[in-house]
């Protein structure tokens, strides 16, 4: 990549996720070959650091925070190439990834995800995420979430989200098809580039309004979050899932 990316900003004012549960019973009967989750919003809550950071970065271009709202999962470079002219687009990233990178003490793991993690041990599953490869390898080192074998970063594609290509990359390297894996994601950039790559897809409301998600034609299910379903691994290595807590 001649460009690397860091993380994406800070993402729309939503409502507290509720035990609002929509659709899962469309995802309940399928074995999936794989599971691919995003990362930030959906299974570590990296909301506040990434909105400090961006609140940091955005005064020293010029850049109303608003011009940031409805950016959530697209990776900065994608974020940059929409406010900056080219002669500062450079810096203007390796300053957002020094701001980050500086930032990941203080990132919680979001309710279910270590032990989504934990019960997929058995099974193909992986991380895309958008942030760049050090921003991601700090941020999971920092929560202790397991490593998935795979993991997926804006560093290894030319197109992030909302294209297909972080998504149908993970699955590559995972040997699975697409077509026969589940996304879980929080945010509706991040749905879309889920659904290019024409897989299922979980939506989480740790970061989008429970309503908008449910709206959103890309998303097959929509849950509180991660702690709502339970994985499970059968004898051939699918995937299946079932309600969580009640």
């Amino acid at each position: 990549m001649t460009h690397p990316h860091a993380s994406s900003p800070v993402p729309n004012a939503t409502s507290t996720a509720s035990s609002q549960v929509h659709g899962l019973d469309r995802l309940e009967g399928r074995r999936f070959a794989a599971v691919l989750f995003d990362l930030d919003g959906t299974l570590i809550d990296s909301t506040a650091a990434i909105a400090r950071c961006w609140a940091a970065w955005a005064p020293t271009y010029g850049i109303e925070l608003s011009r940031l709202r409805g950016l959530h999962g697209v990776p900065a470079r994608g974020i940059i190439e929409r406010l900056l002219t080219e002669e500062r687009r450079d810096e203007a990233e390796q300053h957002i990834r020094r701001l980050e990178l500086d930032d990941v003490s203080e990132i919680p793991t979001l309710p279910g995800a270590v032990a989504a993690l934990e019960a997929l041990a058995g099974a193909r599953h992986a991380i895309a995420t958008s942030c760049t490869d050090d921003l991601a390898q700090a941020r999971i080192g920092a929560t202790g979430l397991p490593r998935p074998p795979v993991v997926v970063t804006a560093s290894d594609v030319a197109r992030g989200k909302p294209a297909p290509d972080p998504y149908l990359l993970a699955a590559e390297r995972l040997g699975a098809d697409p077509r026969d894996c589940l996304v879980v994601e929080d945010a509706p950039l991040g749905l879309e580039s889920a659904r290019a790559a024409g897989c299922a897809t979980l939506a989480v409301t740790t970061t989008t309004a429970y309503d908008q998600l449910v709206a959103d034609p890309n998303a097959d299910a929509v849950i509180p979050d991660l702690a709502a379903v339970h994985f499970s691994v059968t004898g051939d290595g699918r995937v299946r899932l079932a309600p969580g807590r009640p």
